[in-house]
């Protein structure tokens, strides 16, 4: 895997260092959200826990600042990475599946692996719109266009959870060349370009075994 300075590209580390109630529940949040295509409220997450013997207080507050989780206010789920609640650039579906958005491109190339079974990203070029799509099959992937690359880049307080910092700034282009000129007009985000051979692996690193932990 190609390492990604300073973009905390780091949840299967995290996610392995949770101690056994907060990875319990942790499979259970991300295996919920990719059965449903939508994030359990908080009210479900708690009961989830409570069935299952683990106090859902420690396990959530564990899982939210080990940054493998994310809420709002009022405690409801912002990310649940790989998975996003809300609609990103990035759908991933499967046979079968409703169907879930991903938090960036390095998350949804990590999912057919998380997931056990082939899945097809739909995503969109920052700056033009133009469309990604990649077919994807655990550790093997089509890309339309075949010059597709994606742009890994973080903005912000180093401190910042992913979602604030990196998320948005993850993601497809279709050249390299688009990619340097989307960078070329956001100064402020930093980062470095992976071909699809480094892309696909660090989703696999990062997510692929997050439901086997």
């Amino acid at each position: 895997m190609t390492e990604i300075p300073d973009l905390q590209l780091n949840k299967h580390q995290a996610a392995t260092a949770l101690t056994p109630p907060s990875r319990q529940l942790h499979r259970r949040i991300l295996t919920a959200f990719a059965d449903t295509g939508h994030a359990p409220s908080r009210n479900v997450i708690e009961q989830m826990a409570l069935d299952h013997g683990v106090d859902p207080g420690p396990a959530l507050s564990e899982l939210t600042d080990a940054d493998v989780l994310a809420v709002d206010d009022h405690g409801e789920i912002r990310a649940a990475y790989p998975f996003s609640p809300t609609p990103t650039r990035h759908r991933v579906t499967w046979d079968g599946s409703a169907g879930v958005y991903a938090m960036c491109a390095i998350d949804a190339l990590g999912m057919s692996t998380m997931l056990g079974h082939p899945v097809i990203i739909t995503s969109t070029e920052p700056g033009t719109d133009r469309p990604v799509t990649v077919h994807v099959d655990h550790g093997a992937a089509l890309w339309i266009p075949d010059s597709t690359v994606v742009f890994a880049g973080a903005s912000g307080d180093a401190c910042c959870p992913s979602i604030n910092r990196t998320c948005h700034h993850i993601n497809f282009f279709t050249s390299h060349a688009a990619s340097r000129d989307w960078v070329a007009r956001n100064p402020t985000v930093t980062g470095i370009v992976l071909d699809q051979t480094q892309a696909l692996a660090s989703g696999v690193a990062e997510f692929g075994a997050l439901l086997k932990l």
